[in-house]
C-alpha cells in the first residue's frame, strides 16, 4: 500500500530532525526516516558526544518548530569569542582577542548544547506533533520524481508519494546520489577529537579558540559539571597525531591537552570518552533537484571552526521553510526548488570558502605562516569597523 505525505525528509541527525519539527509545526504531513535511530543519553553506546552552537539568527527558526523552550534550560551562552595565537616555540598565548556580542547585539553570539541532548528533546517534541511520523530503523532507498510526485521506496519496502523530498540525510547524502548531484570534496589530512573537560578557572561564557598548527583547539563553554566549570572540546590536528592522542592512557592525555590548550583555563580533566571525527569540505554541485532539495551536509560540510556547520544548515531550512509556506498546495514545485537552490547558493559557497581559507591558516606548520598568522589577527581586531564587520558576518548577519 502506498503512502502519501506533504514532505519526506531522508536523515533523523540534528539537521533532519530540526527540520521535521519545524514543517510539522507550521502544519504539513511529514514522514522522517533515519537508518540508525537516534542515542538520547549520554552513557549508551554510540551516543554523539559533539556539541552544537546555536548562533542568535537560529534562535527564531528553533522557536518555530517549537524546540527553544525545551533546549534553553540547558544551554550554555556564547557572550564572547576569544581568538589566541599559540604559535611561538612554546605553547603559550602570545596574542590573544576577544570579540564579544555587545559589541553588536544586547544578546549573545550563541548557546552551546551537546548532540545527544538536541536528539533526546527533538525527539520528544515530534511526539506532541500530529502531523509528524518518525521512523527510526529505516532508510530512504530510491526515489522517481514524477510531475506532480516523488515516488520514494524505503529500506523496508515502503513506497511514498511526497510533494517533496528533503534530502538531510549526511555527507554521503542517498538523496544526493538519487539525484545524480556530484558534490566537490576537499580533504586536509585532518582529524577532530572531541571530548568535555572540567577545569577550575570559569569560562565565563567565553568561547576559545587556540591555535597553534595542525588546527584549532576549541573550548565551547557548557553548564557546571558536578559543582565545576566544564567545556567541550574539539582539538584539530593531522590523522596520525589524534590516533596517537586518543590512544594515549588518561594522565598523560591531560598533560598534553592541558599544554595545548596554553592553559587558558588551568588544568584541564577529562570528564568523557574520547571521538574521533574526519575533518572535511564538500559542497554539492546544486542544492536542488525535481520534487527535492539538498540541506545540511548533504549540501554543504565544513571543517568545525566558527561554529558555521548547523548554522548554516538552519539557514537551508528557513530558506526552505519560507518557500514551502508560500506554495502550501504544492510544496515540491519548481518554484520552491528552484528557488531554493538559487538563494542559498552564493552564501553556502562563500562560507564553505570561507572556512576553508581560515583551516588552513589554523593549519600553518612554518613558524613564519604562524607569526604572518598572529600579525593578521593582531590587525583585524585593531580595527573596531572590521571588527564589528567580521562578528555580523560569522552570525550570517546583514
Amino acid at each position: 500500500m502506498r503512502e502519501t505525505t506533504d514532505i519526506l525528509i531522508s536523515g533523523g541527525g540534528v539537521a533532519g530532525l530540526t527540520a521535521a519539527c519545524a514543517f510539522g509545526s507550521a502544519g504539513f504531513r511529514v514522514i522522517c526516516v533515519e537508518p540508525a535511530p537516534p542515542v538520547t543519553e549520554a552513557d549508551a553506546d554510540g551516543a554523539d558526544l559533539r556539541t552544537t552552537a546555536f548562533l542568535q539568527p537560529s534562535i527564531t527558526v528553533l522557536q518555530s518548530a517549537g524546540l527553544w523552550a525545551r533546549l534553553a534550560p540547558h544551554a550554555a551562552a556564547l557572550q564572547v569569542m576569544r581568538i589566541v595565537d599559540a604559535g611561538g616555540p612554546e605553547p603559550e598565548a602570545r596574542v590573544t582577542r576577544d570579540f564579544d556580542a555587545a559589541d553588536i547585539s544586547d544578546a549573545p553570539f550563541g548557546w552551546n548544547l551537546p548532540n545527544w541532548l538536541l536528539r533526546r528533546e527533538m525527539v520528544a517534541r515530534l511526539a506532541e506533533l500530529p502531523t509528524v511520523s518518525f521512523r527510526p530503523g529505516i532508510g530512504f532507498t530510491r526515489m522517481l520524481a514524477r510531475e506532480t510526485e516523488a515516488l520514494v521506496t524505503l529500506s523496508d519496502g515502503t513506497q511514498i508519494a511526497a510533494r517533496l523530498v528533503i534530502g538531510a540525510d549526511g555527507r554521503n547524502s542517498p538523496v544526493r546520489a538519487a539525484l545524480g548531484i556530484a558534490a566537490t570534496t576537499t580533504r586536509y589530512g585532518q582529524k577532530a577529537l572531541t571530548f568535555a573537560v572540567s577545569h577550575d578557572v570559569p569560562h565565563r561564557n567565553v568561547s576559545t579558540e587556540v591555535h597553534r598548527f595542525g588546527g584549532p583547539f576549541t573550548l565551547v563553554p557548557l553548564p557546571d559539571r558536578d559543582g565545576r566549570p566544564a567545556s567541550a572540546v574539539v582539538w584539530m590536528a593531522t590523522g596520525p597525531e589524534i590516533a596517537r592522542l586518543a590512544a594515549l592512557p588518561i594522565p598523560a592525555f591531560e598533560t598534553e591537552m592541558t599544554a595545548r590548550s596554553a592553559q587558558v583555563l588551568g588544568p584541564l580533566t577529562l570528564i568523557s570518552r574520547r571521538s574521533v571525527w574526519p575533518i572535511i569540505s564538500q559542497i554539492a554541485d546544486r542544492l536542488s533537484g525535481p520534487r527535492a532539495v539538498l540541506l545540511a551536509e548533504a549540501a554543504h560540510v565544513v571543517p568545525p571552526i566558527g561554529a558555521q556547520g548547523l548554522n548554516m544548515s538552519l539557514a537551508d531550512l528557513d530558506a526552505l521553510l519560507t518557500l514551502t509556506e508560500r506554495h502550501r498546495e504544492d510544496p515540491g514545485q519548481t518554484a520552491v526548488t528552484g528557488s531554493y537552490h538559487r538563494q542559498r547558493q552564493l552564501d553556502v559557497r562563500t562560507r564553505v570558502t570561507g572556512i576553508d581559507l581560515l583551516n588552513r591558516a589554523a593549519m600553518a606548520e612554518a613558524p613564519v605562516l604562524r607569526d604572518l598568522r598572529a600579525g593578521l589577527l593582531d590587525a583585524l581586531y585593531s580595527a573596531k569597523p572590521v571588527r564589528r564587520i567580521l562578528m555580523r558576518a560569522g552570525l550570517g548577519l546583514r
